[in-house]
Formats: structure tokens, C-alpha cells, sequence
């Protein structure tokens, strides 16, 4: 059944009410009174048949079907307001929630700058950040921008926008080839430890290029995990040698608490893309978020380690 006018308004209500948790100042913006503003949601709630809101004497809470309601009004009332500010001729100010999604360590060492940054130039706007190693389905989990860092977009209907390169080191730590001595070649890694990321396509071996050819070589060891930090921390405890992101190790190649080796021989490279998915008109909050990622990781801090020298390509996303 087509939305009438009324379910617009007790949509809008909606909305404001739970921005503002509060009856009251949610019906203020929008020139309500509180009685007004109670009803408009009561009656939304007897025409959906199911309870909106948990009301208390000190605070608003969602139910399950609240949450899932307001996903869609809030997007309604940001497009309204983004309608009215264009009709005046203002240029339209990211408001609500952005959410965002991120490889962990990623997320943990570089995205809390850019995104005071942004939070400081948008009032109105709430970030939520969630982590994890895994690629996300960005419509499933409803995350409006995502970090990816990948050799290319493997996802041909999403939006990406790159914002810096990055390259695999194969690293180990100085104790640990101090133990079981330095691989000069590729194939010398099926007598070491190699520390294995899970979550790629292919485990047991790693590829590199040499010589202007692409090899792959056999690859085994006793540790394995689905998480760059694990692997990291791994590798500085002398279990063996990885292959790790630059931007995830610069710091400890730099301090010499890891060694890079098999220099002469590379991977692809690797790029930290900004993506989302693909609108006619892409949401302002996310315009905006993504430019500024653009920016901030114009000159990225890790390629700037002398230290981080070593073979680029796939390695744990972080």
C-alpha cells in the first residue's frame, strides 16, 4: 500500500523523536507540540501492529522493529532536509548517522583522526565505526562507506575511490632469523615458518614476480590466523615469517624489530580504496566523508618509513 501523507508526517516525527530521544525537543524541531508529536507515532504504530518505542519516565528506547523502521525515516528525513536546504539555494549539510566499516587494525591506527575531523566540520552527524577483517555485504550490514585494501575491487557494483597505495613486506623478526637463517630466494620459504592469513582465497602458498615472470611458491608452517594484528604480533615474537600490509608494520621495520627480506622480489600492489554503493545521488554525508578521506591520506604516514622496504602485494588486509 502506497504511503498517504499522514504516514510521511508520523514518519518524519519519528525520526526527529528518536535524533533528539526525547519527545519533546523531537517535536520542537519540527514546530509540534509533545501531545502532537505522541500521537502521530501512536497511530504509526496501530497502522504497522507493532510496538515502536519503550517509553520510560527518564528515557526513549527502540525495539527491534523501532530499529529497523528508523533505518528507513531517517533516510527520508535527511532527503527531506537536503530538499529543503537545495529549494532555499543552501548547499545541503551531512546529517544523521554514517556508518562506517573498516579492517581492524586499520581502523584502530589510522581512521580516528580523519573522522574527529570530520565530526568537528559536521554537527549533525554521528559515526558509527564497526572492524573487522572480513569484506562486508555494505547493503546487509547497512554501512554506508567502506575501507577496502585488495590489489582491485573485487566487487564490480560498488563505488570505489582510492586513497592510497600500499605493498606487502615478507618480515621476520631478527631472532627469528637468527635461529633458522635468511631465505635469499622464494622457494627457500618451504623451510621456514610461514605465518598464513586465512581469510584469503589461497592460503598455502604465496605469489611473487622476478625476473619479469609471476611464480607462485609452496608455503606451510604451524600458525595461521584470520587476523593481520595476530600475525604481526606473531612475527615479533619470532614464529616465523609473514607477509604483512606497510601500513600495519612501518613502525617496527623502522625500529628494526622487524626484518624485511626477499626484497628483490614483489607482488602486485596493493591500493586502500574508500567504497560504497552506487547511487544516482550519492548521499551528502557520504560524499563529504569520503573527500576528506581523499585528503587526509594524500601523503599516507607509512610509506614515509625508510624502513618499510620489501616485496609489494597480498597480504592480510588488516
Amino acid at each position: 500500500m502506497p504511503a498517504t501523507t499522514d504516514d510521511v508526517l508520523s514518519l518524519l516525527v519519528f525520526a526527529r523523536v528518536v535524533e533528539a530521544k526525547s519527545f519533546t525537543a523531537g517535536a520542537a524541531r519540527l514546530g509540534l507540540s509533545k501531545s502532537v508529536a505522541s500521537a502521530r507515532i501512536a497511530q504509526l504504530e496501530a497502522r504497522l501492529g507493532t510496538r515502536l518505542l519503550l517509553r520510560t519516565t527518564r528515557r526513549l528506547s527502540l525495539t527491534a522493529d523501532g530499529l529497523a523502521l528508523y533505518e528507513q525515516a531517517a533516510r527520508m528525513a535527511r532527503a527531506a532536509d537536503d530538499a529543503a536546504l537545495l529549494a532555499a539555494g543552501t548547499p545541503a549539510e551531512p546529517r544523521g548517522v554514517l556508518r562506517v566499516n573498516a579492517p581492524t587494525t586499520f581502523g584502530e591506527m589510522y581512521l580516528a583522526e580523519p573522522i574527529a575531523r570530520y565530526l568537528e566540520a559536521h554537527p549533525n552527524v554521528r559515526v558509527e565505526l564497526s572492524l573487522s577483517d572480513r569484506f562486508e555485504d555494505l547493503v546487509a550490514e547497512r554501512v554506508d562507506v567502506a575501507i577496502r585494501i585488495s590489489a582491485k575491487l573485487k566487487d564490480s557494483n560498488l563505488v570505489g575511490r582510492k586513497l592510497a597505495d600500499d605493498r606487502s613486506v615478507v618480515v621476520a623478526s631478527p631472532a627469528y632469523l637468527a635461529r633458522k637463517g635468511t631465505p635469499e630466494t622464494p622457494a627457500e620459504l618451504i623451510h621456514h615458518d610461514c605465518l598464513r592469513y586465512t581469510l584469503l582465497d589461497v592460503t598455502d602458498e604465496w605469489r611473487f614476480k622476478g625476473d619479469g615472470k609471476s611464480f607462485s611458491v609452496p608455503v606451510g608452517g604451524r600458525f595461521e590466523a584470520q587476523s593481520g594484528s595476530a600475525l604481526r604480533s606473531a612475527a615479533l615474537a619470532g614464529m616465523g615469517i609473514a607477509t604483512l600490509p606497510s601500513f600495519m608494520i612501518a613502525p617496527e621495520l623502522a625500529s628494526g624489530k622487524l626484518t624485511a627480506v626477499l626484497a628483490p622480489f614483489t607482488f602486485v600492489r596493493l591500493s586502500v580504496l574508500a567504497v560504497y554503493a552506487p547511487a544516482k545521488v550519492v548521499p551528502v554525508a557520504v560524499r563529504a566523508f569520503v573527500d576528506l578521506l581523499v585528503a587526509y591520506f594524500a601523503k599516507p604516514r607509512w610509506l614515509a618509513s625508510e624502513g618499510a622496504k620489501g616485496p609489494r602485494g597480498q597480504g592480510a588486509k588488516g
